[in-house]
């Protein structure tokens, strides 16, 4: 299928466009490149331009005559959110407000849409379900669940078959270790834990060490990046048979901050000072998913679920890429 990869050259959409090529569909990048790399998506055709220009994204959808569109082109940093909270509304919702009107005049209908495990926000009970409250408590989450909506309420008016994938927390490198996370700068945790021990940062820092998790600290559900991307090919056949689909993805079982440092002290060998600072607004204590819906109905299973194998693919790329991407 002919599919149009939006922020495909970040780190999810990247593996999402060298999983979709290797599956023999012919993916369309579409990246204003303000966080992506060029070099993420070589050789993939790159149309590069924003989601705000609708005649652009109308011109592409024809061009390329695109039957799926999948959306990874949001900001991201929850900690941002709430400091620039229009910034976000303007990318994540305005913009794909945008996308949609596009799809609706090229009457594409099939839309997959990266939503995130921030639309529940602080979890009554674990592990989360898809039909556990959703009650963000930082505006990234709001714009996530804005999207979902639109997409929801689009679907009901019968022109949109869409799936929500609610992310829990993306790690690793895939496509055998040649695609990794180069944010700018980094924030994500295993990166930053991985690039204190190369020495790049005289110490990593932890925040919030008075959590009611068993060592205080923050735990979070990781899925390797892969796993993440294997499930967007198994969402995209079963919209042939639906029209509306929402999965969380995730490996259910959740790691402190402690216990990444930890793992990342053992792959790499090195130590490495920690140091511990007060809690950041908007985090809750702890997310962690429950995937049976994704396993059950679209037959997905994680392949790497395991914290140390997901570090070991993160490890490698970082030290093969030291400075990130050559762009």
């Amino acid at each position: 299928m002919r599919i149009l990869v939006c922020g495909g050259a970040g780190y999810i959409g990247s593996n999402m466009t060298a999983m979709l090529a290797a599956e023999g569909h012919e993916p369309i990048v579409l990246d204003n490149l303000s966080k992506g790399h060029r070099a993420a998506v070589e050789p993939a055709e790159l149309v590069r331009g924003d989601l705000a220009d609708y005649q652009l994204l109308v011109n592409t959808l024809r061009r390329y005559q695109i039957e799926v569109v999948m959306h990874f082109a949001a900001f991201i940093e929850v900690g941002e959110s709430i400091q620039a909270p229009l910034k976000y509304y303007r990318n994540n919702v305005s913009n794909t407000q945008t996308l949609l009107s596009a799809m609706q005049e090229m009457d594409v209908e099939k839309f997959i849409f990266s939503s995130s495990a921030a639309v529940y926000g602080t979890p009554q009970q674990l592990p989360i379900k898809e039909d556990s409250p959703k009650q963000p408590i930082n505006p990234y989450g709001e714009t996530k669940l804005a999207v979902e909506m639109m997409c929801h309420y689009q679907c009901q008016a019968g022109k949109l078959r869409y799936a929500a994938l609610r992310y829990f927390n993306a790690s690793g490198a895939g496509n055998n270790c040649t695609l990794g996370e180069d944010h700018r700068p980094e924030s994500h945790l295993i990166p930053r834990i991985i690039q204190t021990a190369m020495g790049k940062y005289p110490h990593i820092k932890i925040y919030g060490t008075d959590y009611p998790t068993p060592d205080g600290t923050c735990i979070r559900d990781y899925i390797y990046v892969e796993d993440l991307c294997r499930a967007h090919l198994l969402a995209l056949d079963k919209l042939n048979q639906s029209t509306e689909l929402i999965y969380n993805l995730g490996n259910g079982t959740g790691y402190s901050v402690k216990e990444v440092i930890d793992t990342v002290k053992k792959i790499s060998g090195r130590d490495f000072k920690v140091l511990e600072s007060e809690r950041r607004p908007g985090d809750p204590p702890v997310l962690a998913s429950d995937a049976t819906k994704a396993k059950r109905e679209l037959g997905w299973i994680p392949k790497i679920p395991q914290l140390e194998q997901i570090v070991e693919t993160a490890w490698k790329w970082h030290n093969e890429h030291p400075y990130g991407y050559h762009d």
